[in-house]
């Protein structure tokens, strides 16, 4: 026991009633944005309004002052020229700048200098980058408490900062804003942002933009849900300049309405629905989405040929395609009204016989069996032959065909014949 006790480590002592002074690093700083807000303020008014000058002082300042932790300062004073208050007004007490986008000309070039000087500084410092995202999302909110001058340079701002990639277009959501919408305040910013956007790249950069954040479906939600039509899309933005945005929101509503009647298409013919029922529906919605019978005849094409699950031996397969494909003639023959859609179907099979190997031989089986079910006639037969075929595997299949295509000439002279015996 004693043993024990005096191996014991003796006790430090301790005091008490003195403080030590933490080193300073520990210490956690104030937060005091309006301390950072006076030093960028000053140095932008002596830099004054050349742009090159402002760029080299932000670079120079990041440095000096805690960008990472005063980003929404930062970016509040180079928009709007001082810290924001809620909904977008500056604070009345607070000192201010001219040196900013809203005091700036309303004009895409000198939007597109300030667009340098965001460029600049998130090149510098790479971590500004998500804060910089979150006041633009920010300010897009705020629209309602801005001039529209002050939107308008926002909107052209924020248009080419799109286009070069500083930002992503998922900022765009801020615009599905109900009361922005409701107003018609999305509308109108968006006609100025895309405008400067497109300019900057072209409507398919933009597309692409789009479609990466799932952004693509989405434009009409700029309308209010009366609004949220084609017609009223296209006659906006058409009256506004911008044609190709209205035919591009067009294009993605058909290519919508194609996926859905691909589809269905595909369940009612896994269900075994009649015929007649399949072909009203089909016409129902060429109607309603304006789509062509050349874009039908590919989607029964495809919607045929991914019902079935195709034997691996190819000489097996034609037989079974010939069978399968008998069935669903009269579904075809319905949309192939128009000898355009006749070649169209016949060039789904020439890119459908090459682009899957075992069907390669099948092709002359399956034009033969869409002949004499009346699905294909003479005429576009021999115009795909002579020069309307595709490229691929165009030897093999013209070599197919020689024989049949040889009949059906003799068959067109001797009908022509026929018929002027007949006058």
């Amino acid at each position: 026991r004693v043993s024990f006790m005096n191996n014991q480590k003796p006790q430090k002592p301790t005091l008490s009633g003195q403080r030590f002074k933490t080193r300073k690093r520990d210490e956690k700083e104030r937060f005091d944005p309006t301390q950072f807000q006076d030093c960028i303020i000053q140095g932008l008014t002596e830099t004054g309004t050349d742009l090159e000058a402002v760029a080299k002082f932000l670079d120079a300042s990041g440095a000096k002052l805690d960008y990472r932790r005063y980003a929404e300062t930062l970016f509040d004073i180079l928009v709007a020229g001082g810290m924001l208050a809620p909904g977008g007004t500056l604070a009345d007490d607070m000192t201010r700048t001219n040196v900013c986008v809203f005091a700036a000309q309303e004009d895409l070039e000198t939007m597109q200098a300030f667009a340098q000087v965001f460029n600049k500084l998130i090149r510098r410092y790479k971590y500004l980058e998500k804060g910089f995202e979150d006041e633009v999302k920010k300010l897009l909110l705020f629209l309602k408490g801005f001039s529209e001058s002050e939107r308008n340079k926002l909107a052209m701002l924020t248009g080419i900062l799109l286009a070069n990639g500083t930002l992503n277009a998922s900022i765009l959501n801020s615009l599905y804003n109900e009361n922005l919408v409701k107003e018609g305040v999305s509308a109108a910013f968006a006609v100025k942002l895309f405008k400067s956007w497109i300019n900057e790249k072209d409507i398919n950069a933009v597309a692409v933009s789009l479609r990466k954040v799932n952004m693509d479906n989405r434009l009409m939600e700029l309308f209010p849900a009366n609004k949220q039509s084609v017609e009223h899309f296209s006659k906006y933005f058409t009256e506004a300049g911008l044609k190709e945005l209205s035919e591009y929101v067009r294009n993605q509503q058909t290519i919508g309405a194609r996926k859905e009647l691909q589809k269905e298409l595909q369940e009612q013919m896994s269900r075994g629905d009649p015929f007649k029922d399949i072909i009203l529906y089909v016409k129902e919605e060429m109607k309603k989405n304006n789509i062509s019978e050349q874009t039908v005849v590919a989607i029964i094409w495809s919607s045929v040929m991914s019902t079935v699950e195709w034997n691996k031996k190819e000489e097996l397969v034609a037989e079974q395609a010939i069978k399968h494909l008998k069935q669903y003639s009269p579904l075809l023959a319905a949309f192939t009204t128009q000898g355009q859609s006749e070649l169209t179907l016949l060039l789904k099979i020439q890119e459908y016989c090459y682009d899957n190997i075992h069907f390669m031989k099948a092709f002359q089986k399956i034009v033969v069996l869409f002949y004499k079910a009346e699905v294909l006639s003479e005429e576009p037969i021999l115009k795909w032959y002579k020069d309307a075929h595709l490229a691929k595997g165009k030897s093999v299949f013209l070599e197919q065909m020689k024989k049949f295509v040889e009949w059906l000439k003799n068959a067109e002279e001797g009908k022509q014949q026929l018929s002027s015996q007949g006058r």
